[in-house]
């Protein structure tokens, strides 16, 4: 049984991974432009999230984001990477819910001590699983990228690279992970 202060501490991770998580699924920085090529002189970068796109011109400094139109006309990767980041993110608010609900420093169910300890683990293991399905969609980009960065079939104008919403994803989904263990 852990103490309070490990209780208090696993929550606090996991509810800094679950804001971690919303905010890098809102990010337009998934995937963002591969230089290659040899190209001394660029003109504009681009951003990619779920949401939306980014173009950024480096001569005036401006950026232009623009939200995807409509979810039905996105493919269905990006559709399903959408539909698994907000189930994680549902999947966290339960956790959190069943958490604190089982923490010993609150009086929710007062003396029924039992029902605590079952809410706290059934909380930790809902804060697992929003990790986990929160790793597909990060992973799943990842893997797309480097794939069509290495094919040879893929234009260099049309590369991309890891955006740094990728390596928050997993920096978030640890946090959640280590959180509801």
């Amino acid at each position: 049984m852990a103490t309070t202060g490990l209780q208090v501490l696993g929550v606090l991770l996991a509810v800094a991974g679950w804001v971690g998580g919303a905010l890098v699924t809102a990010a337009p920085f998934w995937r963002v432009s591969a230089f290659v090529g040899g190209e001394l002189v660029v003109a504009e970068a681009q951003w990619e999230g779920l949401w939306m796109s980014c173009l950024v011109r480096s001569s005036t400094g401006h950026t232009q984001c623009k939200t995807f139109d409509s979810g039905l006309a996105l493919a269905p990767g990006t559709q399903a990477r959408r539909a698994l980041a907000i189930v994680a993110l549902l999947l966290g608010l339960l956790g959190l819910g069943l958490a604190v609900l089982g923490l010993k420093c609150t009086h929710c169910l007062g003396a029924a001590h039992d029902a605590k300890a079952r809410l706290a683990r059934a909380g930790g293991l809902v804060f697992v699983a929003a990790a986990v399905t929160f790793l597909v969609p990060v992973s799943w980009t990842a893997h797309m990228v480097v794939r069509d960065f290495y094919d040879p079939a893929v234009a260099a104008p049309l590369k991309r690279e890891l955006g740094p919403a990728l390596y928050l994803g997993w920096f978030v989904a640890l946090l959640m992970l280590v959180g509801g263990l």
